[in-house]
């Protein structure tokens, strides 16, 4: 297997409506970022690209079927080979692993990653309607199932068992909307505080508007290769940034689509097919563990999400990470919902299952250098959602995966403070981070790790 490389990326400007452009201009909006950041012009980089992977979720909000291929057609990439990837809202998640498959295998040397999606074609409330397709439409959509009346359920489950608390889900929409005000490419900059987010318009108890992440048109693109991929750019006379980021691990899980028919596993299978290596090594967290068992508590339950730790652990091993919250260095994490960046932390093993509540308001997930207005016990230790997450970057489906690929690697690069004209948003000497993509009610999840060549 081959190393691979993230050299370059590109997002659009996401928001809540683009008339400015169709879907193909707004992925070129992307992909001409990547080139500029490359100092390549359109035909010499499609001479030496190999071929691409695309990423949409929904035809519906297209209005166009194979909308891949009017988008590969648009970039001047055809006939180069591409396909296109669906996952729900994994989607960009997966189509970032495909395209590092296409060249860990030597199948590419160099390939691109794109993806889009333009929302703004219908009505919130159809849009809402297109994504509770994304459930079981024999069993759970018939009778009412959308996808924040779902999410409201897992929470009030989470809240419980564990005592977790609605001012801590809006600490997590307070986090992530502050870091969005100093992002430029996010369709939400303001600044919010606990009471803003519980007085905004309830959607599903307890879940607010504000609690949510927003339906979005945009497009992100990365551009991943082989070590004969580099020197290929580099004789044609690209400006490569440096330090060089690499993919040192990958990860995927699945689930049932129905979450009645997901396992409440006993104490020991939970220890020997889902804890982390950490869990198992701790004897304190198996005595943890054990009395949450004792009490009634089972994984993964409707308040966790067995497929996200299967993906993280496996990409842990891959990238030989033991200890997540020390080792890395940020996390972007798909915060489609504040309460599901909750389950996630306890999932990614960043705290242990059923502390996710307390862990979002300890200050270890902030970034050091924002004003939050928070009462934040500890210092920053693995800042989650730099860039402000899906709640206030946007959500266009197909490229948030991708989105965060590229602001991943820009934190490694060190180069937030040139691409969003200000360092605000800068993890300091951060080497390694890790992109999470969640599809359904945790039916796909990727992990993928990056890191910065020493």
């Amino acid at each position: 297997m081959r190393t691979v490389y993230v050299l370059s990326g590109g997002v659009s400007k996401f928001a809540k409506t683009r008339p400015d452009k169709t879907f193909q201009a707004i992925v070129k909006e992307a992909y001409d970022y990547l080139l500029e950041d490359l100092g390549l012009d359109q035909r010499t980089f499609t001479r030496l690209v190999d071929g691409s992977v695309a990423s949409y979720f929904s035809d519906h909000f297209a209005r166009q079927l194979m909308a891949g291929i009017m988008a590969q057609d648009y970039l001047g990439l055809a006939p180069k080979p591409g396909h296109r990837v669906e996952g729900g809202g994994a989607t960009g998640g997966i189509c970032f692993q495909e395209a590092w498959k296409s060249v860990a295998s030597g199948h590419m040397d160099l390939c691109v990653a794109y993806g889009f999606e333009s929302m703004s074609h219908v009505e919130t409330w159809k849009g809402n309607e297109f994504i509770a397709l994304a459930s079981d439409v024999s069993f759970d959509y018939p009778v009412g199932g959308f996808y924040s009346g779902y999410y409201a359920m897992m929470v009030t489950r989470h809240m419980q068992e564990f005592g977790t608390t609605v001012e801590q889900m809006a600490a997590v929409s307070v986090k992530n909307h502050i870091n969005a005000y100093y992002n430029p490419y996010a369709q939400k900059r303001n600044r919010y505080t606990i009471e803003d987010v519980r007085g905004s318009p309830m959607v599903a108890w307890p879940l607010t508007r504000l609690d949510i992440c927003v339906m979005s048109d945009g497009a992100a693109a990365t551009l991943l290769a082989s070590e004969e991929g580099l020197r290929r750019l580099e004789e044609a006379g690209a400006h490569i940034p440096r330090p060089l980021v690499k993919v040192t691990g990958i990860g995927r899980g699945t689930d049932a689509m129905r979450m009645a028919d997901r396992p409440h596993l006993d104490y020991e299978t939970f220890m020997h097919e889902y804890a982390s290596e950490q869990e198992r090594s701790s004897d304190d967290t198996r005595r943890y563990y054990k009395d949450l068992w004792e009490r009634g508590v089972r994984y993964p339950g409707v308040h966790s999400f067995r497929a996200g730790r299967t993906a993280g652990n496996m990409a842990y091993r891959m990238a030989g990470v033991f200890d997540p919250l020390n080792e890395l260095d940020f996390v972007e994490l798909h915060d489609a919902y504040t309460s599901s960046e909750i389950q996630t932390y306890e999932d990614l093993g960043l705290c242990r299952y059923g502390e996710g509540g307390p862990f979002a308001v300890s200050g270890k997930t902030f970034m050091p250098g924002p004003d939050y207005g928070l009462d934040l016990k500890e210092p920053p230790q693995c800042p989650v959602n730099p860039s402000g997450g899906l709640i206030a970057c946007g959500h266009p489906v197909g490229a948030t995966g991708l989105m965060q690929a590229v602001f991943a690697l820009w934190q490694l690069q060190g180069s937030i403070p040139r691409h969003f004209n200000d360092p605000t948003l800068q993890v300091p000497e951060a080497r390694r981070g890790l992109i999470h993509s969640h599809a359904g009610t945790g039916t796909y999840v990727t992990v993928s790790i990056l890191e910065k060549e020493q």
